[in-house]
Parts: structure tokens; C-alpha cells; sequence
């Protein structure tokens, strides 16, 4: 059955239905569109932001039925919200296919195969504990999982195992076995006391860009608390339609972070930080929580974004000497709206030359678990920014993402041109710590 067939009830029911006065607010004017990753890719009208609109509307009102191809549409979309920032009518595109993937959850029976790699994903990456005991393989054997990731016997694997062999990231034992001091004091004197979210990709994987996080706060007067029985924030299954699950992450990260009692909370992760900061909209129609949900989210803030908001930095800067290509990453730059602030925390930096890169508002591709269940779009997204990042010819690119990160290491590994990524704070602190010369890069 395609989308466009009759149905004698409406597809979409139940909780966590879309917003018909947000689908209403698309004039279906088009400005979406040059925006749109997949609509790039593809060309194909339902897979632009006015077309999935219209499918929603559609799903609404009973003009169309469940169909793999009613939920292939829905499910190519990145949820990198370009559109949001392109529409002059100013349609909230993200609660709209937020919820039309909580729909297809609740109601569409996925394939036996896909339904189990998504419940296999969604039993891992949330919970820190279990990705350690998956990651610790890739501190022993890493570069044999690289080697095998480019051999002739990856490609006989369905494409998206291939694409966590491709994604596989330099784990080490620090990530798997050590963690972040619960609190660390400000340098000189006080000026904030900041919660860290240590995230749950973020601690296993890249434990450096917490320390480097804390090290830069702590140096610019910030007491750091870093509470060790934080969890998942929710982002992943939020975006991913798996709501009551997220709501459930979201309750446990506020009840920590209230008991912190801190003036602010400092992500790490653009992904993160933009669902932190909309956690009233998860909870609005839950009169027990949508009063802290809003309270909660006036704290959270970008680590640049808080760099940023301290005011003149009291940390001596050293030069580092490299030029630096920035990646936008899209829940950074479109859902937060922040752009400014990791750029000047890299200007910050003597020595940097910072190179901007073509196509800034395109995804590269990584999109939470995009480029797993979505392997192929995701690579060729992936090589797509890849590509833009490279003809700057930088020594280092700077992105405020993990996925993003692992995303254009493996893409540019792909094209025979690996590239160290970092994180601005990574390379803010290695600045302040007097890391003099080129940067560390591993």
C-alpha cells in the first residue's frame, strides 16, 4: 500500500499524536527545501520537510494507511532540523517528527531483523556500563576492527554492521575503566557552580572531552560537579520516537541534577544538550513534571555556550599552531541556535587559523543512530561533508558532537584522507594548559 491510499482510520492515534496547529503552521512555501539532506540526495518530494509535513497531516486524518513506505519517509529524515532554521513561517518541524516516529513505535510492526538491531542499539548505547563491556574489544583489537572494516570480508556483512565496523572508534582503557572526579574546585577565585553531563557515548568513548570540559571550567573559575549516578539524558530515544523511554532517562537526570543543587549545566554534546533544553516540551502534557522539566532546562547550557556566558576568560591563553575547520553540528547550530560561541572559543586560541567550510547548514550524516539504520544515506552524507571539510585543508577539524566526530573520522578515512577531530574544548584546554606548537591530537 502506498502513502497516498485511502484508510478508513486515521494512522496516527493514541499519545504523543502531532501537533495539528504545528503541522498547520507549513504554508508548504518550499524555502525547506535546499536544506534538506534527503531532499538533496533524492529529490523526492516526501522526503523534504513539507512533504513528511503532509504525510503527518495525511496519517491524521485517515487519508493514508501504514505502509513501509508511509514509514520509510519518516524514517530517512535525520531529524537535523536545517528546515527550522530555513522556514520563514517558523514551523517547529522537530516535535512534528519527533512524534510521528513515536507514532510509527507504537503502531507499525517493523521486520523481525530491523526490530531486533534497533532493540540491540537501543540496549547498549544508553547504558555506559554495557558500552564498556562492548567497547572493550576496540582497546585490544582496534586496529584489526579498522583493518577488517576496509577488508573483503566486511562487505559480504549487511551494510549496517558494516557501518559500526566503519564507525568503530580508538577506544581505550581510560574510557572503559576510568571516570570524572565528582567534583572538582574552581582555580582562583569562584565564579559558578556548573553540573557536567558525562553523557553515556561520551564517557566510554571520549573521556578526554569530559576532562577537557572540566579542566576548562575549573580554570575559568567554575566548580565542577560531575554526579556519578547520572544516566542517559534521553536524547538518543527521544529522537528516535522511543518517548516513554526518554521520558524516563529525562526524570532521573533532573532528580540528579536537582540534588547537585548547581547554577548551571554544562553538555558537552550538541545532541544532548538540545534535548535537555526542550525537556518542557517532553513533559507538557505532564502536569507532575512539565514545572522542573522547564526549571531544569533554564540550566542546561553548550560548554562554549557557558565559556561564553563567564564573561572576558581569566585563563591564560598559549598559542597553538594549527588551522582548524569547524563543523556546524546540526543540533548545536539549528536546534540551539548556537554558532558564535565555539567559533570564538577556537579564536580565543592564538595561533588557530579558523577556516569555515562549504555547505554549513547540510547534516553530515550522523544524526544520532542515522547512519546505522540508515547506513547508505549516512555514508554518502557523510563523504558529502567530508569532502567540503577536506578542500579546506585543514591540520584539525573541531566539531561539538561524539557522533559527529565519529562520523567524519570515518568519513575521511573512507576518501584516504584522515584527519584528527576535536572537540573545541579539547583544544581550549590543551591552550590553557600550555600545550605550546601543534595540538594533541590523540
Amino acid at each position: 500500500m502506498s502513502p497516498t491510499s485511502l484508510s478508513s482510520t486515521p494512522a496516527f492515534s493514541g499519545p504523543d499524536v502531532p501537533s495539528t496547529t504545528l503541522i498547520d503552521a507549513c504554508v508548504h512555501c518550499g524555502f525547506c527545501l535546499p536544506t534538506c539532506p534527503t531532499y538533496l540526495l533524492w529529490g523526492e518530494e516526501m522526503d523534504s520537510p513539507r512533504g513528511r509535513i503532509y504525510l503527518m497531516k495525511s496519517a491524521l486524518e485517515g487519508r493514508v494507511a501504514w505502509s513501509p513506505s508511509l514509514v520509510g519517509h519518516f524514517d530517512k529524515c535525520l531529524g537535523c532540523v536545517a528546515c527550522v532554521t530555513a522556514c520563514p513561517s517558523g514551523v517547529q518541524y522537530g516535535p512534528l517528527i519527533e512524534r510521528a516516529r513515536a507514532q510509527v513505535e507504537q503502531n507499525y510492526p517493523r521486520p523481525a531483523g530491523e526490530r531486533l538491531f534497533r532493540a540491540a542499539l537501543f540496549s547498549a548505547l544508553p547504558y555506559s556500563d554495557v558500552m564498556r563491556v562492548l567497547m572493550a574489544p576496540l582497546a585490544i583489537a582496534g586496529p584489526l576492527v579498522r583493518w577488517l572494516s576496509r577488508s573483503a570480508v566486511a562487505q559480504v556483512l549487511p551494510r549496517s554492521l558494516r557501518a559500526l565496523l566503519e564507525l568503530a572508534p580508538p577506544v581505550s582503557w581510560e574510557g572503559i575503566t576510568g571516570s570524572i572526579a565528582e567534583r572538582t574546585p574552581a582555580v582562583g577565585q569562584p565564579r559558578m557552580k556548573v553540573g557536567l553531563l558525562v553523557g553515556c557515548v561520551q564517557r566510554v568513548v571520549f573521556p578526554k572531552v569530559n576532562q577537557a570540559t572540566v579542566n576548562v571550567l575549573s580554570a575559568e573559575g567554575c566548580e565542577v560537579h560531575a554526579p556519578s549516578d547520572q544516566e542517559c539524558c534521553g536524547a538518543l530515544s527521544r529522537h528516535a520516537g522511543r518517548l516513554d523511554e526518554a521520558r524516563a532517562f529525562a526524570r532521573k537526570t533532573i532528580e540528579v541534577f536537582e540534588r547537585a543543587g548547581v547554577d548551571r549545566i554544562a553538555v558537552n554534546a550538541a545532541g544532548c544538550g538540545s534535548s535537555m533544553k526542550e525537556y518542557g516540551e517532553l513533559f507538557a502534557d505532564d502536569p507532575a513534571w512539565a514545572k522542573r522539566a522547564h526549571a531544569f532546562s533554564a540550566l542546561v547550557r553548550d560548554a562554549s555556550e557557558l565559556v561564553a556566558e563567564l564573561g572576558p576568560p581569566v585563563a591564560p591563553r598559549s598559542p597553538i599552531a594549527a588551522k582548524v575547520a569547524y563543523h556546524d553540528a546540526c543540533h548545536l547550530a539549528h536546534a540551539q541556535g548556537i554558532r558564535t560561541q565555539p567559533r570564538d572559543v577556537l579564536r580565543s586560541i592564538p595561533g588557530i587559523e579558523l577556516v569555515e567550510v562549504a555547505e554549513p547548514e547540510i547534516c553530515c550524516g550522523s544524526a544520532g543512530i542515522y547512519n546505522l539504520v540508515q547506513p547508505e544515506a549516512g555514508a554518502a552524507l557523510g563523504e558529502r561533508k567530508a569532502r567540503h571539510v577536506l578542500a579546506t585543508q585543514p591540520d584539525i577539524i573541531a566539531t561539538g558532537n561524539p557522533g559527529c566526530t565519529l562520523q567524519l573520522r570515518a568519513a575521511c578515512a573512507r576518501l584516504g584522507t584522515p584527519r584528527p577531530v576535536l572537540h573545541p574544548m579539547e583544544l581550549l584546554d590543551q591552550s590553557i594548559r600550555g600545550k605550546r606548537g601543534a595540538a594533541e591530537t590523540i
